[in-house]
Order: structure tokens, then C-alpha cells, then sequence
């Protein structure tokens, strides 16, 4: 078995900073790909998040940038931008996420860069997508979930107040979107040997999380509105309380409905008129779930969940993050991980979220020090050493400690 991954060989120039680029840059380089992450004189944002921090060094960054390399480049000088241009002329790959004018104005764009390397594939994010009269506004993950509707169906219920969902949603989804797009772009260029422009937005990645709601909109004409836990189409399938706390059950199809009430000692429940069908149960919502939890606060969540699995029925606990990180399933697909960064020490990150039998990839390389790839990227791209300490003298770039 290989240890590269799929993308071995494929170059990506990463222009991203916080999240949603990175997220892009972050699933490409798991999957193998030398994703070279080209960062401003005063670094990814990201580095400033803290706290907290492992040694100094900013948790958010580490978790966002491993397996890449990292090189300081200062776009706004014409020696920052000729360094760059060189890296292009042949990566296959390059992504940014700022605002669509601003590559533009550094004479950095798709259509600028694609005379000189027209297999190049561009990938951007922004907050609002290239067209549209929205498209040179900034964007951010709060706003794209307000923008797509996802706040409205989001939270405890219509009458409480706005709750974006916990994680940055939006963030993370464009970054997933963009490297999917990304590797299309790539298939097709294998076949044509021509690069292409692909584009997403935090909007689209926030609106792509509505498709059940959008489809109850576009049948009804009314818009779906927050249920806590519960689902817009089926019931039970919902957080339930218990006698110690809550946890998930999901027994919402005809079979598991059945196995349910069976499991729990309440057979009559399926030929109840209000439950015998999900259209029933979905208009009965609020009486079943207090017919539930008449038995469910009887016992604890432990106790159902076991029950619940030997009958088969769908049903897991609500764990904070620190507990998934601890679980057993978690761990056996190695979703947990540790690295040994210069500065942090022996630092956790989360794995590959995708395995390859053949072509398996993983985690390897901690998130760069600040410039700290700076000189060996430039040397591989035929700058001389002399020239290298030329353009660190002027400010072009930065030598971190490699």
C-alpha cells in the first residue's frame, strides 16, 4: 500500500487565510496534494486568534494548515508579486478567498494568470459568489447562515431568539464545495489539458444545508421554521429527554417506529390513531413526545440506548466535543491524531475524513512556522540563493526557520 495519497504530484498555491480556503486547501493536502500556502507580511489571521494557544502558537491555525507548507510573500510589492508568478506558471492549482475585485487589482486574476499556465485551475471563495449584485461584498460565516435561511430554521423554536448552528457552517461547507469543484475542474483537464475558473460562496454553502426545507417551501409556499432538534419531515426522530439528561432517538421509518414501541414496552403506541402513520405523528408531534417521555424519564440514557441498540433501533448519545474525541469509533477510524510541531510540541488535530484503500494519504506535516518553507520553495522553483536573500532584504518575502 502506497503512503501517498490520490493527489501525489498535484501543486496548489493556497492564497487563503482563516476558513473557508483553508478548509479547501486542508482537504487537498490530506488527500497528498503539496499545497503551498502563501501568506502576508503579517500572516493568516488565524495566527492572531488566541486564546488559546499551545506554546504560543495559535490552535485554530494548527488545526486549519497541517500538511502544508508555508512561504511570506508581500503581494503589494512587484518583486511579492513576481515570486508568485513563478509558482503559478506551473502549479495546477491555486485558491483564494478574497474579495473578487482584489486579485483583479493586483493583475493576479484567472484571466491574467491563465496566459502564462493555461492548464491552471482557479479556485475562489468568496461570500457572495463572482456575479450578482451581491458579489463584491465581503462575507462572513454569521452572515452567509442569515442569508440562507439557515438561521430561521435554526434553534428552539420561531418565537426564541436567532441561533446560527455551532459550528461555521457556511466557513467550512465553501471550502468542502471548492476542493470538490476543484477536483472536477482537475478530471476534465486531464482529458483537455485546459484549466478553468470554479467558484463558490459561504451563500451557496449555507443555502446547499436547506435542501429539506427548501423543498417543504417549494411544495407549500410557507417557509419552515425552527423545531429544536426535531426534523421537518419525520417523527420521532428528535433529542428526548430521559432521566438523566437526553439523547437521540431515531425511529421514524414504518420498521423502526414498530421495533420501537415494541423495545419500550408500549406496542398500542403504533395503532394509536395519532401515530399509526408518519403524517400522523408529524401532525401529533408534541403528544407523542410527551407519550414518550412518560417511559423515557423512567431510565437512563445508557440504559435506553442499550435497549435500543439490541432491538435495532436507531438511537445515540449527544456528546460534547471532548467526549467525541475520546469515543471508540471515533478513535478506530483515526479521526484523532497527534503531530510533533517544532514549537507546540505534541499537538491533536483531527483526521482525513475520507480513506483510501489504495492511495491512503493522512497526516504527516504540522501546520508551517511563519515563513518557514519560504527559502526551500523558492529554491525548488529556480530562484538563487542570492537573489532569495535579495528579496528577503527588500521585504518581498520573509525566511522563517526552516
Amino acid at each position: 500500500m502506497s503512503p501517498l495519497g490520490p493527489l501525489d504530484g498535484v501543486v496548489v498555491i493556497e492564497l487563503c487565510h482563516v476558513m473557508a480556503g483553508p478548509t479547501c486547501g486542508l482537504m487537498l493536502a490530506d488527500m497528498g496534494a503539496d499545497v503551498i500556502k502563501v501568506e502576508k507580511l503579517d500572516g493568516d489571521d488565524t495566527r492572531h486568534t488566541l486564546p488559546p494557544d499551545i506554546n504560543g502558537e495559535s490552535a485554530a491555525f494548527l488545526m486549519m494548515n497541517r500538511n502544508k507548507r508555508g512561504v511570506v510573500v508581500d503581494l503589494k510589492t512587484e518583486d511579492g508579486k513576481r515570486v508568485l508568478r513563478k509558482l503559478l506558471e506551473t502549479a495546477d492549482v491555486v485558491t483564494e478567498n478574497y474579495r473578487p475585485d482584489t486579485m483583479q487589482k493586483l493583475g493576479l486574476d484567472y484571466e491574467d494568470l491563465r496566459k502564462s499556465n493555461p492548464g491552471l485551475i482557479y479556485g475562489a471563495i468568496s461570500g457572495f459568489g463572482r456575479t450578482g449584485p451581491y458579489a463584491l461584498r465581503g462575507g462572513f460565516d454569521l452572515v452567509a447562515q442569515g442569508y440562507s435561511g439557515l438561521m430561521s430554521i435554526t434553534g428552539e423554536g420561531p418565537e426564541r431568539p436567532p441561533v446560527k448552528v455551532g459550528a461555521p457552517v457556511a466557513d467550512i461547507t465553501a471550502g468542502i464545495l471548492l476542493a470538490m469543484g476543484i477536483l472536477a475542474a482537475y478530471v476534465r483537464r486531464l482529458k483537455t489539458g485546459e484549466g478553468q475558473m470554479v467558484d463558490t460562496s459561504l451563500l451557496e454553502a449555507g443555502i446547499v444545508h436547506t435542501y429539506w426545507q427548501s423543498a417543504i417551501s417549494f411544495a407549500t409556499g410557507e417557509p419552515p421554521r425552527a423545531m429544536g432538534s426535531a426534523h421537518p419531515l419525520n417523527a420521532p426522530y428528535q433529542a428526548i429527554r430521559s432521566q438523566d439528561g437526553y439523547f437521540n432517538l431515531g425511529a421514524a421509518n414504518p420498521r423502526t417506529w414498530q421495533l420501537m414501541v415494541e423495545a419500550i414496552g408500549r406496542p398500542e403506541l403504533a395503532v394509536d390513531p395519532r401515530f399509526a402513520d408518519n403524517e400522523g405523528r408529524m401532525a401529533n408531534r408534541s403528544e407523542l413526545i410527551a407519550e414518550l417521555e412518560t417511559v423515557f424519564t423512567t431510565r437512563t440514557s445508557a440504559e435506553w440506548l442499550e435497549i435500543l441498540e439490541t432491538a435495532r433501533v436507531p438511537a445515540g448519545p449527544i456528546l460534547d466535543v471532548q467526549e467525541m474525541h475520546e469515543n471508540e469509533q471515533v478513535l478506530a477510524r483515526d479521526m484523532v491524531q497527534e503531530l510533533d510541531h517544532p514549537v507546540a510540541g505534541r499537538v491533536q488535530t483531527l483526521g482525513p475524513p475520507v480513506k483510501f484503500g489504495a492511495t491512503p494519504g493522512g497526516v504527516h506535516r504540522p501546520a508551517p512556522g511563519f515563513g518557514q518553507h519560504t527559502r526551500e520553495v523558492l529554491l525548488e522553483y529556480g530562484f538563487a540563493a542570492a537573489e532569495i536573500e535579495e528579496l528577503a532584504a527588500s521585504g518581498a518575502i520573509v525566511l522563517g526557520d526552516a
